[in-house]
């Protein structure tokens, strides 16, 4: 069961990649004239189309991914701009820092798309839920703090945590589902997800498979309705296809590869957004695979072989920085580190220092065998392709048979020695280290484990001192980067192409994981 539930949470993850919204490109805010037939039910006056991947589910407890889980649900608190916790469903909230209770005293006039109305109950519901490791939820490890939650009335309910979690607040910014519709359900397999009902600014109006998801305004949303009638999320799985679907006017809006993203920087109809993102690539390692339990102590070696600045270059053109670490978009990043900087010889003397030697053709091995693994990258997103073909050639070149794979069956997670992968939360820093570095947590896709990681994330989440949880995410980092679980590529950019008449986006927001977060305040976008 728990590596069923994994392959379906990494497919998601990879097939969802990227969801947002799109313009009319042409001049009356309709959808081309050049889209499919099928399309015509788009074309209205108030319609924005984004160039999506698919979706398997829409299920904000169990997956993270995607950002059409905050147009459709809401959270207790919510990100403004600036990243910053502020309310959403909740109105106010009170923290007793001795009892480490928070209450939270919820809007009274929300109400669900199906018109039930939103209460305390769906907020237990939805944490219960969470934390119950019947479902595997990978969102689980925010939530395994909490010691109790009461009900106190309809619109008042408390959390009692039995430690510190100074993340806390921003982990209600969890989407909250309807426990009338989802109690007694299957949380991985339920239709709901499928049609889910939230008390978002928008509603599903209905799904395609493999076509477009359409959403139009909930009129009834209890902070006002949004100014945009209608987001079309247009299923584009192949990342050529949406540069040209977008210079055909089927698209107004999408993010694009930086390479694509080159051929709108002088149009007259479109603006290239250049966002930062605290989204960083690496090769994950399956340290589940028998090659690595042998193997992992030459990971830092091939650190030292990966020459980080080329890849910027050549996959990003520069849309990025180099990467040493998880933190580096984050307050408490730590830079005196090991950054592991191009050093082919250096990555030699670690090979030999393991006892490896090279054969008759240039390759190193240990114990009779090549040193070699697989770089699987998923076929959705082009960057990673990329990202894995240049990292496997550099790898060949210090004399390791590594090869970049496609699989067009999706990646066996269970049978694969390694993949690219992307991470990165610009939030507290607790979020995206504790559940994804810490042993056993629900995003630890690599299996990695180390106590003393574990101990520094744990008490750096239990601490508000500000020197203190520097000092627990330093010790973390040096740690993290003596016995590595990545090799750490870069930082990307989120290269947007939006049509001229999309007015309101924020450009300074720093984006997370997948380059979500460009949908803060859509609520304000307009169409002129």
């Amino acid at each position: 069961m728990k590596k069923k539930l994994l392959s379906l949470l990494l497919a998601t993850a990879m097939i969802m990649g990227l969801a947002a919204c799109g313009t009319a490109g042409n001049t009356d805010k309709s959808v081309s004239g050049n889209a499919e037939a099928a399309q015509t039910e788009w074309n209205t006056d108030n319609t924005i189309v984004y160039g999506s991947n698919d979706y398997v589910r829409i299920n904000p407890a169990m997956d993270e991914h995607g950002e059409i889980n905050a147009l459709i649900f809401d959270g207790l608190t919510d990100h403004d701009g600036n990243n910053q916790v502020i309310p959403r469903l909740a109105k106010s909230w009170d923290c007793d820092e001795e009892a480490y209770t928070y209450t939270f005293h919820l809007e009274e006039n929300v109400k669900w798309h199906d018109g039930e109305p939103f209460t305390a109950e769906d907020v237990k519901f939805t944490i219960e839920t969470i934390m119950d490791p019947e479902n595997e939820s990978e969102n689980a490890a925010d939530y395994e703090d909490v010691e109790e939650i009461t009900v106190i009335d309809d619109y008042t309910i408390a959390f009692r945590l039995k430690a510190p979690n100074v993340a806390f607040l921003d982990y209600m910014t969890m989407p909250i589902l309807p426990k009338h519709l989802l109690k007694g359900e299957d949380m991985q397999e339920s239709d709901f997800f499928r049609a889910p009902v939230g008390t978002g600014p928008y509603k599903l109006d209905h799904w395609d498979d493999s076509q477009a998801i359409v959403l139009t305004r909930n009129d009834d949303y209890f902070a006002g309705p949004a100014k945009i009638e209608n987001i079309v999320f247009k299923i584009v799985s192949d990342d050529n296809a949406k540069a040209l679907q977008l210079q055909s006017g089927e698209l107004n809006l999408s993010q694009v590869t930086p390479k694509d993203a080159q051929n709108f920087a002088n149009s007259d109809t479109y603006t290239v957004y250049d966002m930062k993102t605290s989204d960083y690539r690496g090769i994950l390692y399956n340290f589940a695979n028998e090659y690595w339990q042998k193997n992992a102590d030459l990971i830092p070696g091939i650190n030292y072989a990966i020459d980080r600045q080329a890849i910027v270059d050549a996959v990003l053109l520069g849309h990025g920085e180099v990467a040493y670490g998880p933190l580096q978009r984050n307050i408490y990043n730590y830079e005196d580190v090991e950054y592991y900087e191009y050093d082919p010889e250096k990555a030699a003397q670690m090979f030999e220092a393991a006892g490896c030697t090279k054969d008759a053709d240039g390759y190193w091995c240990r114990d009779g065998e090549r040193i070699g693994f697989t770089i699987n990258a998923s076929s959705t997103d082009q960057v990673r392709i990329d990202m894995a073909q240049i990292a496997a050639q550099q790898l060949q070149a210090v004399g390791l048979d590594v090869k970049a794979n496609v699989p067009a069956e999706g990646i066996d997670w269970g049978g694969q020695e390694c993949c690219i992968i992307g991470w990165g939360s610009p939030f507290d820093a607790d979020d995206h280290t504790y559940k994804v570095f810490g042993t056993d947590k629900g995003a630890n896709y690599s299996g990695y484990s180390n106590p003393l990681v574990d101990e520094y994330l744990t008490k750096a989440r239990e601490t508000d001192d500000p020197s203190e949880r520097a000092e627990y995410y330093a010790q973390f980092q040096n740690e993290l980067a003596k016995t590595p679980a990545y090799t750490f590529f870069c930082y990307i950019d989120a290269m947007y192409v939006v049509n001229d008449h999309i007015k309101g986006i924020s450009s300074d927001t720093v984006l997370g994981h997948h380059g979500v977060g460009i949908f803060w305040n859509v609520c304000d976008w307009t169409i002129e």
